[in-house]
């Protein structure tokens, strides 16, 4: 006798090593139940390329705005949570571009001589509109990445200077926007403005997400412990002025406190016995 199948599948399909500095991941989801199901996306200040197979996936924001996509759309980066729901026999699939990645695509793309079309038409004219049809053809999600991969690659261009500056900067004692700016002969005004166009955030936003994401590494490293969460341990380690400040950047991003998001991690991994 055949195991039932689930009703909800989903799964993270990584991508060739040539691929590794342009996505993170694709990130496959598919509603085989009889009744929507709704999911939460968290921040990844990413930008996001979905595709909607099957009927119309919502999204609702924080502030109750509403959007539909019926075949696809590209947003972000994705700086706060937000719901989604998926109806019955409805599927997704979402390429997550990395740093500046979407840009070095489709920002400022040469013509190349095998296109149809330059770089920037692809986004004002049809958003993918094309692709997405070609894509609803292919069953398996693999071979779907594998299309949109094929489909990418005229377009890609390499990081400039700067950008592969600003994303390999690791030194915290020192500022990356005053380094590169010395070690490039630019302007601080221009690297700052390049870093917003290219990556879509500044540095102060981004780091503001690192030092949040560290203090979510560190609240599940102190919930799996016998003893009580030390918040002003993790205050000091993650550079917090004070617990305010950690409870606004947890409301920022994911609309509850830090305690509410300690109790939801422990419902989820420690779900009592009925």
């Amino acid at each position: 006798m055949k195991e039932p199948q689930p009703k909800y599948n989903e799964c993270r399909i990584p991508v060739p090593q040539e691929f590794e500095n342009v996505f993170t991941h694709f990130y496959f989801a598919e509603n085989s139940s009889e009744n929507s199901v709704t999911k939460t996306l968290l921040p990844t200040y990413q930008t996001i390329l979905l595709f909607s197979f099957g009927s119309q996936v919502s999204m609702l924001t924080r502030e109750k705005t509403e959007i539909t996509i019926q075949q696809c759309i590209v947003f972000g980066p994705v700086r706060q949570s937000f719901e989604y729901t998926l109806p019955s026999k409805t599927s997704i699939l979402v390429a997550n571009f990395k740093e500046d990645a979407f840009f070095r695509f489709f920002g400022l793309g040469a013509v190349d001589a095998r296109l149809m079309q330059h770089p920037d038409g692809l986004l004002n004219d049809n958003c993918f509109t094309d692709l997405w049809g070609q894509l609803s053809d292919i069953p398996n999600p693999k071979e779907k990445v594998d299309y949109i991969l094929n489909f990418c690659q005229p377009y890609l261009r390499d990081q400039d200077q700067t950008s592969r500056l600003l994303t390999n900067f690791e030194n915290e004692h020192l500022n990356p926007i005053k380094t590169i700016a010395e070690q490039t002969h630019q302007t601080e005004r221009n690297i700052q403005h390049k870093q917003k166009k290219q990556f879509g955030y500044s540095l102060k936003e981004i780091n503001r997400y690192n030092r949040f994401l560290k203090a979510i590494r560190l609240i599940e490293e102190e919930s799996g412990k016998p003893t009580k969460i030390s918040w002003f341990t993790i205050i000091d380690q993650c550079g917090y002025y004070d617990q305010s400040q950690l409870i606004h950047d947890f409301k920022h991003f994911l609309h509850i406190s830090p305690a509410q998001y300690v109790k939801f991690q422990r419902d989820i991994c420690n779900p009592k016995l009925k």
